[in-house]
């Protein structure tokens, strides 16, 4: 690669989540919904598009708004925020982007020539006599859809919310899992009845889904003839995925993928990082799969920032829970010469540990996070960590450390101490970094010493 890569995979001041990743052609694009840096609401932002060159892909390109909240003909007023999409290449050739603004209960597609153009509104999914999915009293809430053409043709449809508790949303009470609709050939239309498929919390007992029950966030992918449906779980945290012979029923739990604090890898029960919902999706590039995800910033659940890991298959199938790392889409392990930004940390916590963030940033103002000085867009310095006290953890993997005798770090604040560097978690000090007060950012360093390996 020209560059490394790193997570998060896009620039520091860039907030896409819930992202869908799809090769067309010979680059790889990425479809999510898009966050206002500390704004007040999930998804503010209109929907813009990233890609990369599939022999590349440390070279992320943007690729500018590709569609309008004021462009669906139900959002005038632009009052609604536009949710997790999905993008599909239909068998015309042409690009669907499937969407709902926000609790509205109505999914909409818009339509492209190309995978990264401008889309425009085509219409809602509909039932065959033009009434749309979620209108009627007794359908299904469609939410958080994921899309998939299969090798024969066929168009199948996946949506579903389903909470704890009772809430009412569009007028829905009942919310019982993931659901599967096989659309017609024209990508809109329905050809057969939603098809529960993935089970809720409550109603999982003997199914092996216990604990780990569908919440949203759906994401299909037939990989090798099998059908992998990547979800978000009950836990909210974690990205699993059930696999089945058959694109609409016979849905078995494998297992979690990743959790965006680390959680239940290698037994883990307490947080690496702050956590919160996620969302994402499976794809392969020159042989490599990937899983994408998203973290969280800003000590709220409505700044998310993009990262993708590599995964890997058993011979039966399986995909084993990975961990989340500050290389990411990298081939190999980072330099460990050259300069990098704080904010490409994969662990993160205070003294006390991290935690479940929620709309409440007052619940952890005395924790650290990820967060920038500037609004929306690219300028300025970019994300840092902020709130760094006695006590921090800051963690990066992976780094080929064996050559490298000095650290230094930019910095600014009040702090006078010492900034121990550990080679893991509760590994061993190899080395420490005085610090004194300062207004203005300035260069602290320290000298240290690695045990010779190949990732630290």
């Amino acid at each position: 690669m020209k560059f490394q890569a790193f997570n998060p995979y896009l620039p520091s001041w860039e907030y896409i989540p819930d992202a869908e990743p799809h090769v067309f052609g010979d680059r790889l694009y990425v479809y999510g919904s898009h966050d206002r840096f500390d704004g007040p609401l999930f998804c503010m932002n209109d929907y813009v598009c990233w890609s990369a060159p599939i022999d590349d892909l440390s070279q992320w390109r943007f690729e500018g708004t590709i569609y309008k909240k004021d462009q669906d003909p139900h959002n005038k007023d632009s009052q609604h925020c536009l949710f997790a999409p999905d993008v599909a290449k239909g068998a015309d050739g042409r690009y669907y982007l499937y969407y709902s603004l926000d609790d509205t209960g109505i999914l909409s597609v818009a339509v492209c020539d190309t995978p990264a153009g401008k889309y425009e509104y085509l219409s809602d999914v509909k039932w065959k006599d033009g009434t749309a999915l979620g209108e009627n009293k007794d359908d299904v809430y469609p939410f958080d859809p994921g899309v998939l053409v299969d090798d024969d043709g066929r168009v199948f449809l996946y949506v579903g919310f389903a909470p704890w508790d009772g809430r009412i949303i569009a007028g829905k009470t009942s919310f019982k899992g993931a659901y599967c609709v096989e659309l017609e050939p024209d990508m809109v239309t329905i050809k057969t009845a939603p098809k529960l498929v993935l089970p809720k919390a409550g109603h999982s007992q003997g199914t092996g889904f216990e604990g780990h029950e569908f919440f949203e966030a759906s994401s299909v992918r037939k990989i090798n003839g099998r059908y992998y449906f990547v979800y978000s779980s009950i836990q909210s945290h974690e990205l699993c995925y059930a696999t089945s012979n058959y694109p609409d029923e016979g849905f078995k739990y494998g297992g979690t993928i990743i959790s965006n604090g680390d959680i239940s890898f290698k037994g883990r029960s307490t947080p690496l990082n702050y956590t919160a919902n996620t969302h994402g999706g499976l794809v392969q590039v020159n042989g490599q799969w990937y899983i994408f995800y998203h973290r969280h910033t800003n000590r709220h659940c409505f700044s998310r920032q993009g990262c993708a890991e590599k995964i890997y298959f058993n011979s039966d199938g399986s995909i084993p829970q990975v961990e989340m790392t500050s290389s990411g889409l990298n081939p190999v392990p980072l330099s460990g010469k050259g300069t990098y930004g704080a904010y490409i940390a994969c662990n993160l916590m205070s003294k006390n540990g991290a935690g479940g963030y929620s709309n409440n940033k007052e619940a952890y103002k005395e924790h650290p996070c990820f967060t920038q000085d500037e609004p929306d867009g690219e300028g300025g310095c970019g994300a840092y960590i902020n709130n760094i006290t006695d006590g921090t953890v800051i963690g990066y993997k992976y780094f080929d450390l064996g050559n490298t005798t000095q650290i230094i770090m930019e910095l600014r604040g009040t702090g006078k101490g010492k900034m121990l560097v550990k080679n893991g978690l509760q590994g061993t000090t190899v080395g420490y970094i005085d610090i004194s007060p300062t207004s203005e950012y300035a260069m602290f360093s320290g000298s240290v010493s690695f045990p010779k390996a190949s990732k630290q």
